[in-house]
C-alpha cells in the first residue's frame, strides 16, 4: 500500500507530532491542576461494568450482537449505529460513530471473538469488547472536538481480518482524519499495561501523564513474541496507535486456554483500567486539537 495514501504528507504529519508532543506537557499541568479533573469524566458504575464483563458467550456471532445492542443502550443513536460486513462466514465489524465538533476521529477498538474450543475468552477478548459501550457512555455526557468512533472488530484471532477490512476501506480522506486508535486487548489480568515498543510517543506520553495525575496504575509490559493485535491494522498506514492489556510473562498462559475464564480477571485492576481509559480518552479530545 502506497506509503502517501493521504492528503497529508509524512513531513507535516511530523512537524504537527512534534507541536503535539509540547502540548501534552502544557496538557499535564493543567490535568494536575485540575482542568481537566476526572471529576468531569462520568463513569459506570462498578456493577454495570462487572456485569457486562459476566454477560459473556462463546459464540463469536453473539458477541457482536450483544455489543451492539448495548451501543444502543448506551446512548449510540440509530443513524450512527452499524454494521460493516467483512466475510459472509463471519459475524460483521460494529461500529458506533458519537460526532463531535470536527471531522478530526479518534477510534476505539477492540476485537469481539475468541479462540474457539479455548476456554471462555473473557480476557482475550470480552475485558476489552465489554468496555466499549461503557467508555462511549463515558464520552457521551459531555461536548467534545473529536469524533470517536468505537468499533467491535471481528475475527482478530484469524489474522486481523476485521480491523485490517475497517482501515483499508477507509477513503484516503478518512483515514487522513484519523487522528489515533487507542486498542484494548485482554484487561483485568493484573493492573493496567501498554505495549509501549508499538506505541506512538505522544499517545504513550499522554497515557503515562493520565496515569500519573489519576494516581492509577501502569507499567509497560511489551507483548512482541507473543503475538499481533488490531492496532497493527493501523500502524501500516501511520495512523498513531496505542493498546492497553494486562499481560505479564506470568500470567501469558491464560490466553488462547482453559484457564481464560471470569475467574482470571481481577476485577479490582479491571475496574482501575476502565476509569483510567475513560480518563485518557476525555484527555486525548482535548490534547490532539483538532486541525
Amino acid at each position: 500500500m502506497a506509503f502517501h495514501d493521504t492528503s497529508r504528507s509524512f513531513r507535516s504529519r511530523i512537524i504537527n507530532l512534534s507541536i503535539r508532543i509540547v502540548c501534552v506537557v502544557i496538557a499535564y499541568a493543567l490535568w494536575a491542576a485540575g482542568a481537566f479533573g476526572q471529576d468531569r469524566v462520568r463513569l459506570e458504575p462498578r456493577a454495570v461494568i462487572e456485569k457486562r464483563l459476566k454477560s459473556f458467550a462463546d459464540d463469536n456471532q453473539v458477541r457482536e450482537s450483544v455489543i451492539r445492542k448495548w451501543f444502543a443502550e448506551s446512548g449510540c443513536a440509530k443513524p450512527n449505529l452499524s454494521e460493516e460486513s467483512v466475510k459472509p462466514a463471519l459475524p460483521p465489524n460494529v461500529i458506533c460513530v458519537l460526532p463531535g465538533q470536527t471531522r478530526e476521529v479518534i477510534v476505539v477498538g477492540a476485537h469481539t471473538d475468541k479462540v474457539l474450543r479455548a476456554g471462555d475468552g473473557v480476557v482475550d477478548n470480552w475485558s476489552g469488547a465489554s468496555l466499549l459501550p461503557s467508555l462511549l457512555f463515558s464520552l457521551g455526557g459531555q461536548k467534545r472536538h473529536h469524533t470517536f468512533v468505537f468499533v467491535g472488530f471481528t475475527a482478530e484471532e484469524r489474522g486481523l481480518i476485521g480491523s485490517e477490512y475497517y482501515v483499508d476501506h477507509l477513503s484516503a480522506d478518512e483515514r487522513a482524519h484519523v487522528e489515533a486508535m487507542v486498542n484494548m486487548d485482554s484487561l483485568g489480568l493484573t493492573p493496567t499495561k501498554v505495549w509501549a515498543s508499538h506505541a506512538d510517543k505522544m499517545l504513550l506520553d499522554a497515557l503515562t501523564s493520565v496515569a500519573a495525575a489519576s494516581k492509577l496504575p501502569l507499567s509497560t509490559v511489551n507483548v512482541d513474541k507473543l503475538g499481533t493485535t488490531d492496532s497493527e491494522s493501523f500502524a501500516s498506514y501511520h495512523i498513531p496507535r496505542i493498546t492497553l492489556h494486562s499481560v505479564t510473562p506470568e500470567k501469558m498462559q491464560v490466553l488462547h486456554s482453559a484457564d481464560d475464564t471470569l475467574l482470571a480477571i481481577n476485577l479490582d485492576d479491571y475496574y482501575d483500567s476502565y476509569r483510567l481509559i475513560a480518563g485518557y480518552l476525555r484527555y486525548l479530545d482535548g490534547v490532539l486539537t483538532p486541525k
